[in-house]
């Protein structure tokens, strides 16, 4: 049987996608495929992201953006013409949740600031998500990098290398971008609740600190501190994924019962009554000690004697992923995460299912990313343009005409 996508959790859900990149494409992703219907609102050459995130067969089709945007329908508006502001302006009497990440002053110029919005469309979510929040930083410009560089993550890694550098990977933008679905469906529940929208603010730098800080504040937390910031265990060299005779095998212990054994498996089972590491806290306060002595311990056999050994005990540990082998992960392919589609502009490609389950949900087929403007027709004609209408917008420019080159 088919999936009925009124069954969907955000059925009948509208949201306004206004935002680019990463930070706010990850979020109204995420409300697409649980069946929110989600229009997608670009700049004529469209998302910033079609173009820097890798090659594609088709132009501005990178694979980062087919894999934010799927189950969106994109219209390109003009948003400084007159005219496109006016479609926006209609697009948004219809919206339940808009979504918009541009800084203040320009979300203000447009009139689509929560104060100007709010009078006309009191049921609306606002949610902004900017680099800052009110203070001396709020109308700087910036982006993923930006934001690591600015909250100490990239000093965590000058920490544990001696070098700072980028987490190779959006993390800020992806991990804010959760925090903004999270605080859109609250702020949903709660109009369930009182009828009323409100404005839901999400700024990335002050979110990212305080997660830097939460992790490694440690003994800083007091006052007077107890240690410097830094938890030991995380930013110690050692902190990494274990070498071996041929590779490299993931390991953690934690509890004392695990840390016990892993000391059996090694060949040191006296190390339990060794005040260095006979507690969980003495092992933290020792732990380059401790990562020291598996560290030399690991090499003396393979990966899958190792994997062997501490399986065996029950020990948390898994084989070290490359990006390639991490394609053919026997748990990968159990899961059904990676799935071969057709695109019907880009071909065969590689869809990522979503792996979270819902009882009472059974995900409906993936609408394909979008091209740039694909769906113009059918978005203005919803918002009440007839056939005339619509080609004078395209005429003017201040909506991009389907499938124009």
């Amino acid at each position: 049987m088919s999936p009925d996508p009124a069954s969907a959790p955000l059925a009948g859900i509208r949201v306004l996608d206004l935002t680019s990149a990463v930070v706010g494409p990850y979020a109204a992703k995420i409300m697409a495929d649980y069946g929110a219907d989600v229009i997608k609102v670009e700049a004529e050459d469209g998302d910033v992201i079609r173009w820097i995130a890798g090659p594609s067969p088709g132009p501005g089709m990178s694979g980062k953006f087919v894999h934010l945007n799927r189950h969106k329908r994109s219209i390109a508006l003009d948003l400084k013409s007159q005219a496109g502001h006016d479609v926006v302006t209609r697009l948004i009497a219809r919206t339940d949740v808009l979504l918009i990440n541009m800084r203040p002053r320009p979300i203000e110029r447009l009139r689509l600031d929560y104060a100007s919005l709010a009078p006309h469309h009191p049921r609306l979510i606002h949610c902004a998500m900017s680099g800052f929040g009110p203070g001396p930083y709020r109308d700087k410009p910036a982006y993923d990098s930006i934001i690591q560089g600015g909250s100490g993550l990239a000093a965590l890694n000058e920490m544990y290398t001696g070098v700072p550098r980028y987490v190779p990977y959006v993390v800020a933008d992806r991990t804010v971008g959760l925090m903004a679905l999270n605080a859109v469906m609250m702020a949903l529940f709660q109009r369930e609740r009182t009828g009323r929208g409100q404005s839901v603010d999400v700024p990335m730098f002050e979110n990212m600190v305080s997660l830097v800080l939460s992790e490694h504040l440690y003994g800083a937390t007091y006052d007077p501190a107890l240690t410097p910031p830094g938890d030991l265990r995380l930013i110690d060299p050692q902190a990494r994924p274990v070498q071996t005779k041929d590779g490299y095998v993931c390991l953690t212990t934690n509890t004392d019962a695990q840390a016990f054994r892993l000391m059996e498996v090694m060949g040191y089972p006296d190390l339990r009554n060794d005040p260095r590491f006979s507690t969980k806290a003495a092992r933290a306060a020792n732990s380059a000690d401790y990562f020291k002595l598996r560290a030399d311990a690991m090499l003396t056999r393979t990966s899958t004697e190792w994997l062997e050994l501490l399986e065996a005990a029950d020990i948390p540990c898994m084989r070290y992923n490359t990006l390639d082998s991490l394609m053919n992960d026997p748990q990968v392919l159990a899961s059904g995460l990676l799935e071969r589609v057709d695109h019907p502009t880009e071909g065969r490609m590689w869809d990522l299912q979503d792996v979270t389950r819902l009882s009472a949900y059974e995900p409906a087929p993936r609408r394909p990313a979008p091209t740039v403007g694909q769906d113009a027709e059918g978005v203005l004609e919803e918002a009440g343009y007839d056939v005339d209408a619509r080609a004078r917008l395209y005429e003017s420019g201040a909506v991009r005409r389907p499938h124009a080159a």
